[in-house]
């Protein structure tokens, strides 16, 4: 890879997973730190990212914004590294699949931060809350991995996006939701990353 690779991001943000991924991958990096409701909102970083919100990566004159994109672009970046399956292979439908169904779950967990009714299913991008929570149990429950034998991309944004919401006690603690976002937590490159942002957070 020749172009360069710029992450603009904040330690205490959804930042963390790119910063994950970026491990992943090991490809080299620069790290622009942006602080909230200052350099996160000023023309320049606008400029990569008219919603003011990080995190976003920067290769060559490509930008790329949203956790779900940066993974997978990440992740074509480094086939040898496998972190993607082969394109028009069995698994990289469930790799799309449950990489995108983060979306629906964080729709879900916003909605109930709120404090208020759940909207109608017909109107909510994840239907009933029952039907999204037991169908990602059914994904989850005794499996290692998402797309195929071996760990990718989906497999980091689930554990991190399940283990997020853990924490914060928005989702329910079903066994499988635990067992898999902890699973992958122990990888070199996750422990990389959370060393890396815990550190700049104690700066």
């Amino acid at each position: 890879m020749t172009a360069s690779l710029t992450f603009y991001t904040h330690p205490m943000s959804r930042g963390r997973v790119a910063r994950w991924m970026l491990e992943e991958t090991g490809l080299p990096y620069e790290t622009v730190l942006l602080e909230y409701g200052s350099t996160m909102k000023a023309p320049e970083y606008r400029a990569i990212n008219p919603m003011g919100k990080v995190p976003a990566i920067k290769h060559g004159d490509t930008v790329v914004t949203e956790n779900a994109a940066i993974a997978m672009y990440l992740a074509d970046l480094v086939p040898d590294k496998q972190l993607a399956p082969p394109v028009g292979s069995a698994e990289r439908g469930p790799y799309y699949r449950w990489i995108s169904f983060m979306g629906p779950l964080e729709q879900l967990m916003v909605a109930k931060t709120g404090g208020h009714a759940l909207p109608d299913p017909r109107m909510a991008g994840f239907g009933t809350e029952q039907d999204l929570l037991d169908t990602l149990e059914g994904a989850l429950k005794d499996k290692e991995h998402l797309a195929g034998n071996h760990f990718t991309a989906a497999d980091l944004l689930v554990a991190a996006s399940v283990g997020w919401y853990l924490q914060f006690k928005l989702l329910e603690a079903r066994p499988a939701f635990v067992q898999f976002a902890t699973r992958h937590r122990p990888r070199p490159a996750a422990k990389r990353a959370d060393e890396i942002d815990t550190a700049l957070l104690a700066a």
